[in-house]
């Protein structure tokens, strides 16, 4: 495996590190007095590199990429522009670098910068591909011999979400108002949900279109990089709303992602492979090689003013279906893909209670509250709690990480149809 990369700059030869010169995610970033522009993320510096297009310093094609302030057109030029840009960046922030004079008045401190969405979401669909999240999910409500459903291991199962309500880390997550249903009410009520929820996921973005199904290799090339994703659920909401069409208001509050667009070629190094089969896929849904990526994930939970606690590990390795493979299906039926469509991998747990990857499994459909460092107990999420999602992936002296992707709950609405 490939060690640490060097580079003039300092801060990105620190081992702890999210973004060393190995790394180079791609983000949308402000600094006061300044609009939102493309941004690298190196250290704990940003380089300008809409200005660096500007002043001559760094092209990545003609017509200009940068002139906006999202990341889809240089999407648009397809996976050899997105190689010879990269390289072109690594060779200017290397050590020893000949262009560091000229370089380094586009770099901004990180802490001084806001961050903004790093792309527009064409289409934004959201899976169900984990299988220990899948398993605890369906013991709770179907018992352990029926869990999965029938199609479960022979597809990823998937549905159509909001790409409008994508939105980056950072921004406040107001609780939703929908009808809810106990089983012991006679009707539906229309309330603030009372059991909202986490979800702990891998976003996968497209970078290449497509008119047509295409194979699981080609799908893992049309794929230009990884976000952190929470798909926050109301789970009171879900459970009213969901037959016989599945989820529809219940995952439309938000759906949080982190700042920094971590490209594939950054986590080549770190490919896994999908686990052994319980069922033989068809062949359209046969992975070349191994697709999924060990990238270690963490999420805590900080109440209102107070310290936050660890709530779940786990690692993007225990996904039952890779990107590539849900972006395959996702074409068989002749689908057009775009670039920025959005595709959530589903709940990521591991086969142990902490590393269950939302509250619903942490504390089993609110009979087994947790307890948090502080004392507080959760079944689910409060007014004023703070999510926050991290992961890296781990190498030699060094780390690709991702950023945070956080977001605090607000409460919801006095009247949502005051006007």
């Amino acid at each position: 495996m490939t060690g640490l990369r060097k580079s003039w700059v300092d801060s990105a030869n620190d081992p702890e590190t999210d973004f060393p010169l190995n790394n180079l995610p791609y983000g949308v970033f402000s600094t006061e007095g300044t609009g939102p522009r493309c941004g690298v993320a190196i250290g704990d510096m940003i380089l300008d590199v809409a200005a660096l297009e500007t002043n001559g310093i760094l092209s990545a094609g003609d017509p200009p990429v940068f002139s906006d302030p999202s990341w889809n057109a240089f999407m648009g030029l397809g996976p050899e522009g997105w190689a010879g840009f990269r390289g072109a960046l690594m060779a200017l922030l290397s050590q020893g670098s000949t262009l560091r004079q000229r370089v380094e008045p586009f770099l901004h401190p990180m802490d001084e910068a806001r961050m903004h969405m790093p792309f527009a979401v064409s289409e934004y669909t959201d899976f169900y591909a984990g299988k220990h999240h899948a398993t605890n999910v369906g013991t709770m409500f179907r018992g352990p011999k029926n869990a999965l459903p029938p199609n479960w291991l022979h597809i990823p199962i998937g549905y159509n979400g909001r790409a409008s309500s994508v939105v980056v880390s950072g921004t406040d997550v107001r609780r939703p108002w929908g009808q809810l249903k106990g089983p012991d009410m006679e009707a539906p009520v229309f309330a603030p949900c009372k059991r909202f929820d986490l979800e702990l996921e891998m976003g996968a973005i497209v970078g290449v279109a497509s008119d047509g199904p295409v194979t699981v290799q080609e799908a893992d090339d049309m794929i230009f990089g990884y976000v952190l994703l929470n798909d926050w659920s109301a789970r009171d909401i879900q459970a009213w709303e969901y037959q016989p069409l599945g989820p529809f208001q219940a995952k439309a509050t938000a759906t949080s992602i982190s700042p920094w667009i971590v490209t594939k070629a950054a986590l080549e190094p770190f490919r896994a492979s999908t686990p052994e089969r319980e069922k033989e896929l068809l062949p359209h849904l046969r992975e070349p090689g191994p697709m999924l990526y060990d990238i270690d994930l963490m999420v805590t939970l900080a109440p209102a003013r107070q310290a936050p606690s660890v709530i779940a590990e786990t690692n993007y390795r225990q996904m039952y279906y890779s990107a590539a493979q849900q972006l395959a299906h996702h074409t068989t039926s002749g689908c057009p893909m775009r670039v920025g469509d959005l595709l959530g991998s589903g709940t990521i747990s591991g086969p142990e209670k902490a590393e269950r990857g939302s509250l619903l499994e942490l504390s089993w459909g609110g009979k087994e509250p947790l307890t948090l460092d502080t004392g507080e107990e959760r079944s689910f999420l409060e007014d004023g709690d703070t999510l926050t999602l991290l992961g890296a992936a781990k190498g030699a002296g060094y780390r690709i990480g991702f950023g945070a992707c956080a977001g605090t709950v607000l409460p919801a609405l006095t009247d949502p149809y005051s006007r």
